[in-house]
């Protein structure tokens, strides 16, 4: 992408094809210049600060998952509530030999889900919550 807004900035205010207004010619270079700084923002600080937010801790009765940056949303599911553990890797996390981790309760809350595991650590965490959760499910509905 940054190639490509450069070469149009270049093209852009070259003097024989010059095909931007005179005004906005000395501003080309901006575009590539503020894409270059958001994309730097954005490998070298999101990656840092996502994982200082983002935690998860399951426990032997409750799972436990802290999502958000500006505004934080904590989550405790009950082990012996879960009623399903998934797994999952779309094309995207299989290159990267990652997957993400769903748990569903019947709770309005929805699930709660772990995302950037270790592909075998969330297909053994999935495993291990599934049989945790049935030796604790009580009969309350």
């Amino acid at each position: 992408m940054l190639a490509i807004l450069v070469a149009l900035a270049w093209w852009g205010s070259h003097p024989r094809v010059g095909w931007l207004p005179g005004a906005i010619e000395g501003f080309a270079w901006w575009i590539p210049g503020l894409y270059f700084a958001y994309a730097l923002l954005k490998t070298a600080v999101a990656p840092q600060w996502r994982y200082r937010v983002h935690r998860w801790e399951i426990a032997a009765d409750v799972v436990y998952t802290r999502v958000g940056w500006v505004s934080r949303q904590w989550q405790l599911v009950p082990v012996s509530r879960i009623q399903t553990v998934d797994h999952t890797q779309g094309w995207l996390e299989r290159m990267f030999n990652v997957a993400t981790l769903q748990i569903q309760t019947a709770s309005h809350a929805g699930s709660s889900s772990i995302e950037g595991l270790d592909a075998d650590l969330a297909r053994r965490l999935s495993e291990d919550l599934a049989v945790r959760a049935s030796e604790l499910r009580d009969d309350a509905t």
